[in-house]
């Protein structure tokens, strides 16, 4: 049974609770009053602002503060010198922030004044106190263009102060609100931070990331670079769905059940695709297991060739893309809004593939990119360039120059050679003299015969010589060659050591006109073309996913690129002969 207690009299209670129910209701009325959504001629000003229109965003938000007091100005003021910033006019900016309290706003106002402080304090050389600015602020109030600001700001700010892994987590979280030159740019200055760590901080520093960390697929990639093991696999990403291919079969090969081939096979560039069908179609027909059907489709070399083929291949049913292999036309099918259909393109685009696409290329910036690697390795930083004056010879050695750099190497002098070289005994005793341990020849074998006695005389003999692998170009006689002894250049690996599914390269060629000269490359690259096409959820998903291919040993990067360590030869005896690698 309840126990009923009788209520006492409240009359003494009220005396003193009076008083604090009319703070509440006070207190309440101010909560009300400061929830209610912002004036509807500040929200047009900050629409303004995020719209592009600075400068009247700005005298929208200024004007009001003359009249408004408390909190209110404050923030009238702060979010007034943002857009003063953004519209160019710095020393009004100044002028207002000088007025603002930080600690008297919040949201979306207090990210966009944290950002201006931090920003403003770069400028002028303060970098400490930029962290400080960003920490008093929330980067997730702002919409993701500011938040991209934001970690550069942060970048900058912790690379200023000598910690070079958090910086490289600020640009990480950067990256996916950056487009177009400047995501490139914010991702060669990742690389470029990862690459001031040793390999052992580098490997440590990778494992230590969480699971889906954005600066994870960074320092994976640099371990792939540096030839050394991951301590997982890459960050998968959007775009890769491997539902549709039937099972894998214990190696890994689990190829597409339709794959088309978008070629040149008519126009300029007909040339050069006839050895890389016939390499993927020897790999094809080399297979014993379940193989998908095969369409070629012609771009016939131009962009709206591709764009046509990619577009006929995916509505014919194909689930995977192999090309197209020029350029521009990799270019121009990377930039179609919907590819619904994943691809490995052939070539290297001006931008990096988007989700669920793939890059692989035996272009001349491989050959840079793996020549510097190779000096790194040996502990080689300080290098004089010799170049042609081709396309490809500056394409390479701008790759070259900037992995290099990455790295904390240097180049001690970039000289320019003619097709016909001439007396540069001058130059390369000063570059000797300068401190040049090694050399990089981007020339073809006949400039590289008449450079090599002068490289001799300048006391380069016993220093790193690597070329490229134009450096085989235009050889052939022993007598001649012998003056390239010693020097190193990548090549492809099915000549030096053979490659599973594929005749010998002196068989092959005895075979096909498409496999022998220098067509034997394209032919290889086709082959890897179909090898990757079967076993590509292996690369994408494995830590340790690799293929011994006909050009290389090939993996995959958390950015679609295929890195290829490629064979290594040199000279003896004015014979080509392989290397370790």
């Amino acid at each position: 049974m309840p126990n009923h207690v009788p209520l006492k009299s409240p009359s003494h209670r009220l005396r003193w609770l009076a008083p604090g129910l009319a703070m509440l209701l006070a207190a309440g009325c101010a909560s009300a009053a400061t929830t209610a959504g912002p004036p509807p001629e500040y929200a047009s000003a900050i629409a303004l602002l995020e719209s592009g229109q600075a400068r009247e965003a700005a005298t929208r938000l200024e004007a009001p503060a003359s009249t408004a007091t408390g909190a209110r100005r404050t923030a009238l003021l702060a979010d007034a010198a943002f857009a003063w910033r953004e519209a160019g006019d710095q020393a009004r900016a100044r002028s207002l922030l000088a007025q603002v309290d930080a600690r008297r706003v919040g949201g979306a106002t207090g990210g966009r004044l944290a950002l201006l402080n931090a920003e403003l304090a770069l400028e002028d050389g303060r970098p400490a106190e930029a962290v400080t600015a960003l920490a008093g602020g929330d980067a997730t109030t702002l919409p993701p263009a500011l938040q991209s600001r934001w970690h550069l700001a942060q970048a900058g700010a912790l690379e200023a102060t000598g910690d070079a892994r958090a910086a490289a987590a600020a640009r990480a979280r950067a990256d996916a609100g950056l487009n177009g030159e400047a995501r490139l740019d914010n991702r060669r200055r990742i690389d470029r931070l990862l690459a001031s760590l040793d390999n052992t901080t580098l490997g440590a520093y990778a494992a230590s990331l969480p699971a889906g960390d954005p600066l994870y697929n960074f320092a994976a990639r640099a371990l792939v670079q540096r030839g050394l093991p991951l301590p997982r696999p890459f960050n998968r990403g959007e775009g890769w769905n491997f539902d549709s291919r039937p099972p894998a079969a214990a190696d890994g090969y689990r190829p597409p059940r339709r794959l088309a081939v978008l070629l040149p096979l008519s126009g300029p560039l007909a040339t050069a695709a006839a050895p890389v069908r016939d390499g993927l179609l020897a790999g094809y027909y080399g297979e014993t297991r379940q193989r998908p059907e095969v369409v070629f489709y012609d771009t016939t070399g131009t962009p709206a060739g591709a764009q046509a083929a990619y577009a006929r291949a995916v509505s014919e049913g194909s689930d995977f893309v192999v090309g197209p292999l020029g350029r521009d036309e990799v270019g121009a099918v990377f930039r179609e809004a919907a590819l619904d259909v994943p691809s490995l393109a052939l070539n290297r685009g001006a931008s990096a593939p988007p989700p669920g696409h793939a890059m692989f290329s035996l272009a001349p910036e491989d050959d840079g990119l793996a020549a510097a690697d190779y000096l790194l390795a040996r502990e080689r930083r300080r290098v004089l360039v010799l170049a042609g004056t081709d396309e490809n010879a500056l394409r390479t050695v701008e790759a070259f120059r900037n992995r290099l750099a990455d790295r904390g190497g240097s180049i001690a002098a970039t000289l320019s050679v003619g097709e016909q070289p001439g007396d540069l005994s001058a130059a390369l005793v000063e570059a000797a003299a300068a401190g040049a341990d090694s050399v990089f020849l981007a020339v073809r074998g006949p400039q590289a015969r008449a450079l090599a006695p002068q490289l001799a005389l300048a006391g380069f003999a016993s220093r790193t010589r690597i070329g490229t692998s134009q450096l085989a170009s235009g050889t052939g006689r022993a007598e001649e060659d012998a003056v390239l002894d010693g020097i190193v250049y990548p090549t492809e690996a099915w000549p030096t050591r053979g490659t599973s599914g594929l005749p010998t390269a002196g068989r092959a060629a005895e075979m096909l006109p498409t496999a022998r000269g220098p067509a034997a490359r394209l032919f290889a690259f086709g082959y890897d073309a179909w090898r990757i096409s079967a076993y590509l959820e292996q690369l994408v998903t494995a830590a340790d996913g690799q293929l011994r291919g006909a050009t290389g040993d090939l993996r995959l990067d958390g950015f679609g690129n295929v890195v290829r360590q490629p064979a290594w030869a040199t000279f003896s005896g004015g014979q080509p002969i392989p290397l370790g690698n």
